[in-house]
């Protein structure tokens, strides 16, 4: 009971009816600020409570779970559905532990519209840590032609378009992901004429890049480790090296890091090393619910040119 109280008394609660619409994490254990609950996150998505476990967790069994779910449910009335996800768990399955067996929801960020599916891989299609992300690329995208490198669902092109830009370029190796990604332009009603998704991978296609260049914004946000195709720390410098090649001379980057053993530090270096033209203006933090005590989540930064 003591660890129910501590978890629900750190969840952050939506304060107004407009932010309960509204996709959000309400408890993030994995920053380290809540000592046995690193292994915790709950999401809010519209009408459905996601808990996230990366360990194994004794809340979530027959004796325990009834006083969870009534709590949650006398905070979040409008809730259908609240589901877990086994993240320590290889294909990460969801189990729904009250209501309804919901898979596919359209929530709201930012008066955006995103589609969420939950139980067909380990992630939902939205990353809620890149919220801030996504409203800096869309306040800097107006008559810029944008390129998006490892778009997976292709959030920061559906913020990029609804900031006025000329074009996107979505590079992905995943089809399935741009699939998603071109029902979320459409979901946003979006033209898809200033839209491209390319399936390919990256690290082989700088040639293709240059080609659709140059670009006046990249925002760049790869996974740590993709077998057969993405190591971040001897990749992420192959990038930096051929930044030239497809930037144009005014250009501004977005670069993410979410390999939690590598600081902001691995890219400022790196930066500095590889593509000294670009100078680093800011860090872009992600919403306050992400506490972060030991500085290990993700790390988003703004360099220009």
């Amino acid at each position: 009971m003591d660890d129910l109280n501590q978890l629900l008394n750190n969840c952050t609660f939506p304060h107004s009816q407009d932010s309960h619409t509204e996709a959000q994490r309400i408890f993030h254990g994995r920053g380290h600020a809540y000592k046995g609950l690193e292994h915790i996150c709950i999401d809010w998505l519209p009408p459905v409570i996601l808990i996230t476990l990366f360990a194994e967790e004794p809340l979530i069994n027959p004796v325990n779970k009834e006083g969870l779910i009534n709590r949650l449910l006398d905070l979040f009335p409008d809730c259908r559905s609240i589901q877990v996800q086994h993240r320590y768990q290889l294909a990460g399955p969801i189990e729904v532990i009250w209501g309804d067996a919901i898979e596919n929801i359209v929530i709201k960020e930012n008066k955006l519209r995103f589609l969420i599916q939950l139980g067909k891989s380990r992630n939902t299609g939205l990353f809620l840590d890149m919220k801030n992300g996504r409203q800096w690329v869309q306040s800097h995208s107006k008559d810029r032609c944008v390129l998006n490198l490892f778009a997976y669902t292709c959030g920061f092109s559906v913020a990029a378009i609804e900031g006025d830009a000329e074009s996107v370029l979505n590079v992905d190796l995943s089809s399935p992901a741009l699939s998603i990604g071109r029902k979320n332009h459409q979901l946003n009603n979006h033209s898809l004429k200033k839209i491209r998704f390319e399936k390919i991978n990256i690290m082989k296609s700088f040639d293709r890049l240059k080609k659709h260049g140059p670009f006046d914004l990249l925002i760049c946000d790869p996974p740590t480790f993709q077998k057969g195709s993405v190591n971040i720390i001897k990749d992420y410098p192959k990038i930096m090296r051929r930044l030239d090649e497809f930037m144009a001379m005014q250009s501004e980057l977005l670069l993410c890091l979410n390999a939690p053993e590598l600081g902001r530090e691995f890219l400022i270096d790196n930066m500095r090393k590889f593509a000294p033209g670009y100078t680093f203006m800011e860090t872009i933090s992600p919403p306050e619910v992400f506490v972060d005590a030991e500085n290990k989540g993700l790390k988003v930064l703004y360099f220009k040119r």
